[in-house]
């Protein structure tokens, strides 16, 4: 279970009312489903689309730069072609050999200078994704909160949270009512209507703070 999942399934398992109160009489439970909260909400759509566009940016830059790579080994290989020619005397030979050095230095300098950058950029996206989902998932927390206070549950409990085993956290309630659909009216009402996730459209789960964008493709 991730650091963020765990925080906030704890979070959501904590008594909303004092203990003195829920003895007088029967607890009043609900459950609260975070991953479809988090991922129907409108605001994490829009977070969705704008890591997308900031990811298609760095793959367009590194394909440029790869094409210059690619252009670079062509170069060499036309010159490695003719350094190998018999035909070709001793001088112009070593005059070959010195271009082809040059060109594969600037190529392999090219190459660790593109992996470092795509490296560096694709570190500060995956921070700024998690930064912005913990954002969203701290509103969707307060909603929750006031909910619960408002309608006076004495436990609200993430059904979605997996425990360390990899099992549902929680696996059995009676008498609970979900506030799921209620929560998500209320975190939309005010979506504009491209915002609203559609069928097709990526949905995130709740991120590990280490863990790379979704959905980015390996280096080359």
């Amino acid at each position: 279970m991730t650091l963020i999942r765990r925080f906030f399934s704890a979070i959501l398992a904590v008594s909303l009312i004092t203990v003195a109160s829920a003895q007088e009489g029967k607890l009043k439970i609900a459950t609260v489903d975070m991953q479809e909260l988090f991922k129907q909400y409108y605001r994490t759509n829009e977070a969705q689309k704008q890591i997308n566009v900031e990811r298609a940016r760095i793959q367009k830059d590194n394909n440029e730069r790869l094409a210059r790579i690619r252009k670079i080994e062509e170069d060499l290989a036309g010159l490695k072609k003719q350094i190998d020619d018999p035909s070709v005397n001793e001088s112009k030979r070593q005059t070959l050999f010195r271009d082809w050095q040059t060109q594969k230095e600037e190529g392999v300098a090219l190459d660790r200078e593109r992996r470092e950058f795509r490296q560096r950029r694709n570190a500060a996206l995956n921070e700024k994704m998690v930064q912005r989902m913990k954002g969203i998932l701290e509103e969707i927390r307060k909603l929750v909160e006031e909910q619960a206070k408002q309608d006076n549950y004495d436990y609200v409990f993430d059904k979605s949270g997996l425990s360390a085993s990899q099992a549902p956290f929680l696996l059995y309630t009676k008498d609970a009512t979900d506030i799921t659909a209620g929560l998500l009216k209320s975190l939309n009402k005010d979506a504009p209507a491209e915002s609203l996730p559609a069928a097709g459209d990526e949905k995130p789960e709740i991120p590990q703070p280490d863990a790379a964008p979704a959905g980015e493709a390996k280096d080359q």
